[in-house]
């Protein structure tokens, strides 16, 4: 009997402008110590499915038709008392955010015990005692002392084994993991879905892993499940979908996944003149923060690069490595405690008034999140012109001729100026971002984390998108990145950095070929879809 057997599932969201079907007849089956990930881009349904199968669906969705048996029992239609004892007895969920999904004003002991005390598993207090246990076999170290902590007192790699802890607190025999890594760094992704695994491999437990990376994806699971418009377009064993897709949705997925194929993107600017004069030059810069309890803390120790014109340097590291504060600090965003950074020739460690302007206008910034980054008040249009007014470059007419070359310049319609920035997809808001970043005809560009919250296809177009107009405009990077995979596919060398300090910088194949530091191997051991590589 199948753990989990999805059948012609149906389920549609009421909206203002009518029913949106969200699944269309959807079939999946997980067997026992199976693991069966379900991939697709954002809007394929695959949240959808793992939050139907457990009844979690929002209140303006519902199940129209088919059916969902956990093993063997029918659980559509069921009361919400009902279901209250499928969750987590029946089937556990690890969700996507444990910023959202812990409750950040209980310890971390008590939310874990809660799911026992719940099932009437524990009491109060063999709860306490039983969840301690938890959160060491999830992984978590010293888990006596978690136990006691706040989810904000951890890391975001530690708050996600709190919710692995919860998800198998009552021993469910089916797991959905709902993105579970997809915010973390490699080697902790890596680190979280080995115990996932362990405890598939070793419990007879099945695991539905939802997953937009299909790196990840070709790595864990035995069958892929492939979604696209609410459908499953094509399902069957990982390696046979992955050497052989059919359909060309699948294709597309495949071939825009860094993960799975070692290639660096083709740019008529590949070959960069290391002679020519840096545009860029960073020496011995040093970073300290004070701590509330006294004391500092290094987020940047003694970090020394050059960048050339048309240039793209990749920083890669795990959170808290100091890269993003380099990156600041390179744009002078912030003051450094001692170093130098010299820009075009010029050291602007501490320039002030029109000089530090004038940079202003030379270096832009591409944020991580372009939702967060892009004011919600305005049209795309004066998110675009917002820089050139600024500056009070041109008067309005031509900042508008500005910002509709600008959009279509990243391939964008220009039906998008009058649209607001909610109303686009996360990869149209990355190029509204580029666009304006690129308004003031900047000579570098940093990039912090520019798609690394976007679905494979759409990065894969960004990262096209980025190397075109360094092609075309001799644009140079600094490319803030935690995903290996896309720095290899971009970057014309790679700086490694760790606990604040630059560890290794090479040629991006050369770094990639032969590392010369144990701690950049474990980095490009982590890389996900390496496994899938290496076995065909």
């Amino acid at each position: 009997m199948s753990l989990l057997e999805v059948t012609g599932l149906r389920v549609e969201y009421r909206t203002a402008a009518g029913p949106l079907h969200a699944l269309d007849g959807v079939d999946v089956r997980v067997e026992p110590g199976e693991v069966v990930a379900v991939v697709g881009e954002s809007g394929s349904g695959k949240s959808t499915l793992a939050h139907a199968i457990i009844g979690l669906l929002p209140a303006n969705g519902r199940v129209t038709a088919g059916s969902v048996l956990l093993g063997g029992e029918e659980t559509t239609g069921l009361s919400e008392k009902a279901l209250r004892l499928v969750r987590g007895r029946r089937a556990g969920l690890v969700p996507q955010d444990p910023t959202v999904s812990l409750n950040p004003v209980q310890r971390v002991g008590v939310q874990v015990g809660e799911a026992l005390r719940v099932h009437g598993l524990a009491d109060r207090r063999s709860a306490a005692v039983r969840a301690v246990e938890l959160l060491e076999r999830a992984g978590l170290p010293d888990p006596a002392v978690r136990a006691r902590q706040y989810p904000h007192e951890l890391s975001g790699g530690m708050r996600q084994r709190v919710l692995i802890a919860i998800a198998i607190a009552a021993e469910p025999a089916l797991i959905i993991a709902d993105e579970p890594t997809s915010a973390l760094d490699a080697t902790v992704q890596r680190r979280i879905l080995d115990h996932l695994e362990g405890l598939v491999r070793g419990t007879g437990t099945g695991m539905l892993l939802v997953t937009h990376d299909l790196g990840v994806a070709a790595d864990r699971a035995d069958r892929l499940v492939v979604m696209s418009g609410g459908r499953v377009v094509e399902t069957g064993r990982t390696a046979d979908v992955l050497a052989g897709p059919r359909e060309r949705y699948t294709r597309d997925l495949v071939s825009a996944a860094p993960g799975l194929h070692q290639v660096v993107r083709e740019n008529p600017h590949r070959d960069v003149d290391t002679h020519a004069e840096p545009l860029v030059e960073v020496r011995d810069l040093v970073k300290e923060f004070r701590l509330p309890g006294g004391g500092t803390l290094r987020a940047v120790d003694g970090v020394s690069f050059d960048i050339a014109p048309g240039e793209t340097l990749g920083l890669v590291g795990e959170s808290g490595s100091g890269k993003s504060t380099t990156a600041r600090l390179v744009l002078r965003m912030d003051d450094p405690t001692s170093g130098e950074v010299r820009f075009d020739g010029t050291d602007i460690t501490g320039l002030r008034g029109k000089a530090w302007r004038e940079l202003r206008r030379r270096a832009q910034l591409v944020y991580q999140n372009p939702y967060a980054s892009l004011d919600p008040r305005f049209s795309v249009e004066e998110v675009v012109a917002e820089p050139l007014r600024a500056f009070k470059v041109g008067d309005a007419r031509a900042r508008r001729a500005r910002a509709a070359e600008l959009v279509d310049r990243v391939a964008l319609p220009a039906s998008v100026l009058d649209r607001r920035p909610v109303e686009l997809s996360g990869g149209q808001r990355q190029r509204i971002a580029i666009a304006r970043a690129l308004a003031l005809s900047p000579d570098l560009v940093v990039c912090d984390e520019p798609v690394s919250a976007l679905d494979v296809s759409v990065q894969a177009q960004v990262l096209e998108l980025l190397t075109e107009l360094q092609a075309d405009a001799g644009l140079t990077y600094l490319f803030i990145s935690h995903d290996l995979a896309v720095v290899r596919s971009i970057a014309h060398r790679v700086g490694v950095m760790a606990q604040g300090r630059l560890v290794e910088l090479a040629p991006t194949a050369q770094l990639f070929d032969a590392p010369q530091q144990d701690y950049t191997r474990e980095l490009l051991a982590a890389i996900a879809g390496r496994r899938s590589r290496e076995t065909v």
